[in-house]
Parts: C-alpha cells; structure tokens; sequence
C-alpha cells in the first residue's frame, strides 16, 4: 500500500510541473501584432537636408544649374577640425599625435627628405655629373611660332616675331627667345625670308622648299648670325 502511495505521489508531482511549465505562455487569442506608427523616412546622404525642399533640383528636365543655386552634395564638405579643445571634439588633450615621442614634440621633429636614419631618397638617386645648373642640365624653353602663322606675310619680304606681332598674327610671348615650328595647319607662304632663334629641321625643309629663307638670330642681341 506505501508503494502504490508513493507511486501516486509522483505522477501528481509530474503532472502539476508539465502544467506550471506551460503556464507562462500566452493563448493564440490573446496575442496582438504591434506595427510602427512612425512615419519617418529618410534617403541615403540626407540627414543634412532633412529639412530642405529639393524637389525642383531633382526635376532634371526643367531645372537648370546657374551660379546662384549650385550646392555641393550632402557631406562633402566638413567643418574644420578643431584641435586641442577638450576630449569630447575628438581629437582633444593629445591632439592625435599620442602620448610623447619625438614625432608628438612641438616644433618640426625631423628636416625635410629625413627618413629615419636609412639612405634617403635625395642620396640614393643617380646624379648628374658637372654642375647642377650647368651645360646640358638646364632646358632652353622657347615661343612657339607655327609655320601656318606666316601665311599672310607677303612674298620676298622679311618676318620676325615683331612683325607677326605688328600684323597681330601672333599675340605677345612670355619668352624673348622664338622658333619656328610644324603646326597642323598648312604652310602656304613663298618667297619670304624667317628670323627666329632656333627651327625645327621640318619647317627648315618647309621654308627652303617654298623658296624662302631661314635666318639664326643671337639669343642675346638679336642680331642675324651670318651663316
């Protein structure tokens, strides 16, 4: 009899904790979706514009950009970083150059080209031989003048960068020394003699084949080198 008391005992106990194990989960009747009342959207990049109305802007076909309505795009542009203004800016106490060191010392901690001690790149490079500024390292720029330009000079008389200037065939050089050069246009001028300071072997044969002639001026007085 103690043993069918036992028995009955435990499958009371059993019973009763499968349904306390249950006990918290609510009924299907009961249970409600809750959906969002917010109507909050937002683009990509817009959280800058919130607020602006660029509908007419979008509109492609009936907008056009003038000087007075250009914008640039949302975040491009950032206010300056301002340094050494308290820990909450972001770039507070230490101002990103970390706690000591020489590069966090004030002042220029290294010249320019210094790369730690190693060979830099100023020392590992070949070097000219002679004088940096001497013959053959130094490049003679000069004013271009094309050949098409000397199409209205007339037959048998003599041009130069002055006279082309005069007849406002070219317009004022930056440099005081000229050449004579191919141009894409066609040379059609014959019979006309050329001053200049340098030509191009192609609008030397250009000039003679027409009849005309080429002649050196000095770099420093203009003066006609006798040939």
């Amino acid at each position: 009899m103690m043993k069918g008391l036992v028995t009955l005992i435990a499958l009371c106990s059993s019973v009763l904790s499968v349904v306390d194990g249950y006990a918290f989960v609510p009924r299907a009747s009961s249970v409600t979706s809750i959906r969002s009342s917010s109507t909050l959207t937002m683009k990509v990049f817009d959280w800058k514009r919130r607020e602006a109305d660029e509908s007419t802007i979008n509109d492609l076909d009936n907008f056009q950009f003038t000087l007075d309505n250009l914008r640039p795009a949302p975040g491009s542009r950032q206010r300056k970083k301002r340094k050494g203004r308290g820990i909450a800016a972001g770039q507070g106490a230490t101002c990103g150059f970390g706690m000591r060191g020489q590069k966090a010392r004030s002042g220029r901690p290294t010249r320019a080209g210094f790369e730690g001690g190693q060979n830099p790149l100023y020392r590992r490079l070949p070097k000219y031989v002679g004088r940096p500024m001497g013959p053959g390292h130094s490049k003679t720029i000069y004013n271009l003048i094309k050949l098409e330009e000397l199409n209205d000079v007339a037959a048998g008389s003599t041009c130069s960068f002055e006279s082309l200037l005069e007849a406002k065939a070219i317009t004022k050089a930056k440099h005081g020394i000229h050449k004579i050069v191919v141009g894409k246009g066609e040379f059609t001028a014959k019979d006309i003699t050329v001053q200049a300071h340098a030509f191009t072997a192609a609008a030397r044969e250009s000039i003679e084949g027409a009849g005309g002639k080429c002649e050196l001026l000095k770099p420093t007085t203009g003066e006609v080198i006798e040939a």
